[in-house]
């Protein structure tokens, strides 16, 4: 039986490789394109949560969310945490958002990255990931008072919130990513405008 298994996992190794190997062959020759690199921004409140796992579920390709990736490990970490600016878990989940992202895309998958995304902090990082992926910005927006009763919201409703220091996540300024890329801008407040089929097509293009 273990032998059997573990030939099993040869094969499955074996066939991996192979995959990868033709979709880089693929792509060199002209046969494939190179994956997308969706990311989705926005300051707290404003949608941008929820649109990354519509749009991955539209488009058939996985979300990772940063604040996901934290409450994971807040998760691993047991009841004792307690959230602050900077904390020591907050510092572990940038690494491990961007190792994530480039196991995928170098894997050619097509990703949803979701997170605030403030040009200062945040582009140095995405930068690099343009030698692996054809990169496409989503931008939500919607009125302070809308994002400020979705922020109280989810505080009370969210146990997960826990994990975050809401109150001084949040910046009074947010500046928007700077990146030389296709952007598009979406409000949030009631839907989305421009609709999530007019979303798909852009970021497919």
């Amino acid at each position: 039986m273990t032998n059997a298994h573990g030939r099993a996992c040869q094969y499955t190794a074996d066939a991996a490789i192979g995959d990868a190997r033709a979709a880089e062959a693929a792509a060199k020759t002209g046969q494939g394109r190179r994956a997308r690199l969706i990311v989705v921004s926005g300051p707290a409140g404003s949608g941008k949560t929820t649109l990354a796992h519509t749009l991955a579920r539209r488009i058939g390709c996985p979300a990772v969310c940063r604040d996901e990736i934290k409450e994971g490990m807040v998760h691993a970490a047991g009841p004792d945490f307690a959230a602050a600016p900077g904390d020591p878990l907050t510092m572990r989940t940038l690494p491990t958002f961007f190792g994530v992202l480039r196991l995928l895309l170098e894997a050619g998958v097509t990703t949803v990255a979701e997170a605030a995304f403030q040009d200062r902090l945040w582009r140095p990082n995405l930068e690099p990931l343009r030698e692996l992926a054809d990169v496409r910005v989503v931008q939500c927006v919607a009125p302070e008072a809308v994002t400020r009763a979705r922020r109280a919201r989810r505080g009370a409703e969210q146990p997960t919130r826990r994990a975050h220091a809401d109150a001084a996540d949040v910046p009074a300024v947010f500046h928007r990513l700077a990146l030389d890329v296709p952007s598009l801008t979406v409000d949030t407040a009631e839907g989305y405008a421009p609709t999530l089929e007019e979303i798909a097509v852009f970021v497919d293009r």
